[in-house]
């Protein structure tokens, strides 16, 4: 639209609009770890309401711990998306993917917790 300034401003704020098959590879990117991001919400809120022959407590802590993975993921991606933007814009290198290692880690970690309780 013209006259309109784009947002966040931080990310369009400087540069030259990228290759329009990057920005959308980008955007794609963006959509799959919000996906990643909604079914662990969803898996956190089925683990606290399904009664599985597990400690309450225990069940609890790891749906909690899904749930807060959940926001932290889709809080990072947001960020990341916004990040490559900008390196884009700016015909620089795109940042690592640092949280995806980390976020993969908890994972395994979660679910060998979980099956280690349900075994």
């Amino acid at each position: 639209m013209a006259g309109r300034s784009r947002r966040p401003r931080w990310v369009y704020g400087e540069g030259d609009d990228p290759d329009y098959s990057a920005s959308l590879a980008n955007e794609r990117t963006f959509l799959a770890w919000i996906r990643t991001a909604l079914a662990l919400l969803a898996g956190g809120v089925a683990l606290d309401v399904v009664d599985l022959s597990i400690p309450a407590g225990a069940q609890r802590a790891i749906a909690l711990a899904l749930i807060v993975l959940a926001l932290v993921a889709a809080a990072l991606t947001w960020l990341r998306w916004g990040l490559a933007e900008r390196s884009m814009r700016r015909g620089a290198s795109l940042p690592p993917l640092g949280f995806g290692a980390l976020l993969t880690l908890v994972i395994v970690g979660v679910c060998a917790v979980l099956l280690a309780l349900l075994w």
